[in-house]
């Protein structure tokens, strides 16, 4: 796991650390210090941390007067023990919300198991966004993280599965964000 980086390409055009709006603002990474671990394994230094011992994640892309962010996971999404999206909720997206984002793109191609209790505080972020025309949307979930996300009755609040599975990393952000709306407006018919 420590070889997987978050994605790279987006960054000359935004980076979280210099974002003043943004939770990750002021971060330094180191290159060569491995210190943050998933279980047993240590994992890239350039993931952020957020509270979760078990999933880590990647402001990779923001635009303010467009309304959305892109996040990028990896690891353990564990609400059953570790109340992940609490700690996701807190410490990132309430933030993200006092500044205007209502739109939520989670690129989870790196989270291998997720594991719900309830889905309050999912209702709370959907709450928050609903009416700024605001979604939430996982793109590329696992089928075994599909089931259990319906298993705790995510698909209220949040929006997954096979539509949302694509090939994301050659598209400029702009492109996968209009991409992804339009799947999420209904105006693709057919996967890309």
């Amino acid at each position: 796991m420590h070889d997987i980086e978050p994605f790279f390409r987006w960054r000359d055009e935004y980076t979280a650390e210099t974002d003043t709006r943004s939770p990750f603002y002021g971060q330094t990474y180191s290159e060569f210090e491995y210190s943050k671990k998933i279980y047993n394994y240590f994992i890239h230094p350039q993931w952020d941390e957020f509270g979760s011992h078990t999933l880590y994640g990647k402001l990779l892309f923001v635009d303010y007067d467009e309304g959305f962010a892109m996040l990028e996971f990896i690891g353990e999404w564990n609400d059953c023990l570790h109340n992940d999206v609490m700690m996701l909720k807190d410490e990132v997206i309430n933030q993200l919300v006092k500044n205007g984002i209502s739109k939520y793109i989670l690129f989870c191609d790196n989270v291998l198991n997720f594991h719900g209790s309830d889905d309050c505080y999912y209702e709370e972020w959907w709450d928050d966004i609903k009416d700024e025309d605001g979604w939430i949307v996982m793109i590329n979930t696992f089928d075994h993280v599909v089931q259990e996300l319906k298993r705790t009755r995510l698909q209220h609040y949040v929006n997954f599965g096979e539509k949302y599975n694509f090939q994301w990393r050659n598209m400029k952000p702009e492109f996968a964000f209009q991409k992804i709306q339009d799947i999420y407006m209904g105006k693709v018919k057919e996967l890309w």
